[in-house]
């Protein structure tokens, strides 16, 4: 038996019939096995649609800020009655209003309230102030004038505070997105989908970054309902008004429609942001210098005088007193 198994003319044959089933098995092969592609493709359509219900079950469920404010029922008895809203300028007031945190119907109603009565508020009041309770000979003129720049102010005072907030929210949404972007990169590089990364960041910079938390909870949610995710995040760039932002949701779009690395373009976009916030740390701090120059000249030199030139006044002033 064994000289049979050693023999070199069975090894032959032993090994070419194995050459032969194994060839033929790799020929074969190739036509018996089954196109998985659309299995694979259902599967993960079918696991978006469960994150996306788990995501709006956790929205509901979760008790979060009031992202929209309504308006009182009076505003919108006035606004809708003499129909100050223009419908053309709603679209451009709402992306002001969302950009300064305030979403909805509600704040343009509001807005819109104010913009009509502030004029009406402030004439009435530097009217009976002018022409009632100031004493003095001011002319008549001169008062009017004082009605109509009040009436002025009260138009123009909720644009300014508008703006203000909006100014004031973008330096803090700008302050907070570099290390934002930092732990987006780390997300999407440790495997974590866009959805399921944004949702993290969100919870980590929730304490830190409030205005970006809150902004990239609407992005989540928006993922999870809207149809087209293109949407959700233009969205995301049109509230935050910001160009950092834009670039964000542009790297987004592609890799979602061309398939490109996101962790590469993440990566480029945070250390672009980290170098764009050290040069605003390093203009400011050269700015120093010339803004404290008015105030040592205006409080400083002032006492440096007192104290170098106080003693010689003092004493002179000693001398000339007791001749």
């Amino acid at each position: 038996m064994i000289k049979a198994l050693v023999d070199p003319a069975n090894v032959i044959v032993f090994l070419a019939t194995l050459a032969a089933f194994a060839t033929v098995v790799a020929l074969t092969l190739p036509f018996l096995q089954r196109d998985n592609l659309a299995g694979r493709l259902a599967s993960v359509a079918k696991r978006r649609e469960e994150l996306a219900a788990q995501q709006k079950q956790r929205l509901s469920d979760q008790k979060k800020p009031r992202l929209r404010r309504s308006a009182k029922a009076y505003q919108q008895q006035l606004v809708d009655r003499l129909k100050l809203l223009d419908p053309t300028q709603s679209e451009a007031l709402r992306d002001k209003l969302a950009a300064a945190g305030y979403r909805g119907q509600g704040p343009i109603i509001t807005f819109t309230f104010f913009r009509f009565v502030g004029p009406i508020v402030l004439a009435l009041l530097s009217a009976i102030y002018v022409f009632l309770l100031m004493k003095g000979g001011m002319k008549v003129p001169m008062k009017l004038a004082i009605v109509v720049g009040a009436a002025g102010l009260g138009y123009l005072l909720p644009g300014i505070i508008l703006a203000n907030k909006v100014q004031t929210r973008q330096a803090a949404l700008t302050k907070s997105f570099p290390d934002t972007l930092d732990l987006m990169v780390i997300c999407v590089e440790a495997g974590l989908s866009m959805e399921a990364a944004f949702n993290r960041v969100a919870r980590e910079i929730q304490e830190s970054a409030v205005e970006l938390s809150e902004e990239i909870l609407l992005t989540t949610a928006e993922l999870a309902f809207l149809p087209d995710r293109r949407v959700a995040l233009e969205n995301f760039a049109k509230r935050t008004g910001l160009p950092q932002v834009k670039a964000l949701t542009t790297a987004l779009i592609q890799s979602e429609k061309y398939g490109t690395p996101l962790s590469v373009a993440l990566r480029v976009l945070a250390r672009e942001n980290r170098d764009a916030r050290m040069s605003r740390a390093e203009k400011k701090a050269a700015a120093l210098p010339a803004q404290l120059t008015v105030p040592m000249i205006a409080f400083f030199l002032p006492v440096i005088f007192v104290v170098l030139l106080g003693p010689a006044v003092l004493k002179t002033l000693a001398v000339v007193g007791g001749r």
